[in-house]
């Protein structure tokens, strides 16, 4: 089987980690009996700096008909200046508009031997593994009206029923297959928006029984996200609110560079690493592809349906980082400090390793 991934290194770091992490992507698909198709295109600010756009017309369409797509970071202090529509997180939410990819994925978990890499205390981090799922096309950043003055400036939060039901449905699914646990994240308290939002939540949840569901405001979920993170398994919060959550979230793990994402629609997907383009380290080397390589396992899982390949990614990052092997964002005393190349080359020898003991995988979850 074949399959065509359009690649969108980006900017900043986003070329080094996903030159990096393919390899990976492609020993683990030799494995399994797939194959790829890499279309290479521009994007972000350095698509602007060729055409003027941060996104094309045509890289909107191949990533239309392909079966996936794979982003570096977009952005950089290069393009700060620039109108807002012309900006590289504007073709990033106008990639996410086209596509339609309502469902924005975030896992936050710790990893063996990393706890004392957060800076939170280990006993506050320990166990910790959540989700955030983040409406990503309605909200506060696609509202209407919008505008600014010299006086004034206006943005609209407003979501539709159908908005709400579909990402709630995502939520709920998902929650299912984990520990059948649900926080609802809104600020019901004070915006008609999220008294809206949490109706309608709690009419999804009438399909879903044997799903806990609770709800929290966004201040107080910040506040607990520090505080408790344990105490969480699925999160569910609109657009703005979710942006927020999941990067208080990454930092848990200790580190933006080990932290994937996956954005579905009902029939696309993008995947990309939660961290920016970091235009500080770019090009030297220094940059953490684990989160690149994590997303490319949300690949496999979500996109192609190789469940037990996606297993083996994740296995094989822990199994790199229990040998003690570190990017600078990592990095401890006593453990083997590497570069960007060299650790996602420790992380596909991990795999191969894991393949030759047991070729047949790991359960699916």
């Amino acid at each position: 089987m074949n399959y065509k991934i359009v690649v969108l290194p980006g900017d900043g770091i986003g070329p080094e980690v996903v030159e990096a992490s393919i390899p990976v992507m492609t020993e683990v698909g030799k494995k399994f009996g797939v194959s790829f198709d890499f279309d290479v295109r521009l994007f972000g600010g350095c698509s602007f700096d060729k055409f003027g756009e941060p996104v094309t017309v045509e890289t909107l369409s191949a990533c239309a008909n392909a079966d996936a797509v794979l982003l570096g970071a977009v952005g950089g202090p290069k393009w700060e200046s620039l109108p807002h529509d012309k900006k590289p997180e504007a073709g990033l939410l106008k990639l996410r508009k086209s596509l339609e990819l309502y469902a924005n994925i975030r896992p936050a978990r710790v990893y063996t031997g990393l706890a004392e890499g957060s800076t939170l205390k280990k006993e506050v981090i320990a166990g910790v593994d959540l989700v955030v799922v983040r409406e990503l096309t309605g909200g506060l950043y696609f509202g209407q009206p919008r505008g600014m003055t010299e006086d004034k400036g206006w943005n609209t939060m407003a979501y539709t029923k159908d908005e709400i039901i579909r990402i709630a449905k995502s939520a709920f699914e998902l929650a299912k297959k984990r520990r059948k646990t649900l926080c609802s994240v809104d600020k019901a308290n004070v915006l008609e928006v999220s008294q809206f939002w949490r109706n309608v939540v709690l009419e999804v949840a009438r399909d879903y029984p044997d799903v806990k569901l609770s709800h929290m405001y966004v201040d107080n979920a910040a506040m607990q996200l520090v505080r408790n993170p344990a105490q969480f398994d699925v999160i569910l919060t609109e657009n703005m609110f979710g942006d927020i959550l999941s990067d208080i979230a990454s930092m848990i793990p200790g580190s933006l560079g080990m932290l994937p994402s996956a954005s579905l629609g009902t029939k696309y997907a993008l995947y990309e690493p939660v961290h920016g383009s970091a235009p500080d380290i770019a090009g030297q080397n220094k940059a953490n592809p684990i989160a690149t390589i994590a997303s490319i396992g949300m690949l496999f899982d979500n996109s192609l349906g190789m469940h037990i390949a996606s297993d083996y990614i994740q296995k094989s990052i822990e199994k790199t980082l229990e040998q003690g092997y570190r990017t600078a964002d990592i990095y401890s005393e006593g453990t083997t400090l590497l570069g960007t190349k060299e650790m996602a080359e420790k992380v596909k020898e991990s795999f191969l390793q894991i393949f030759e003991e047991q070729p047949y995988g790991f359960a699916v979850a």
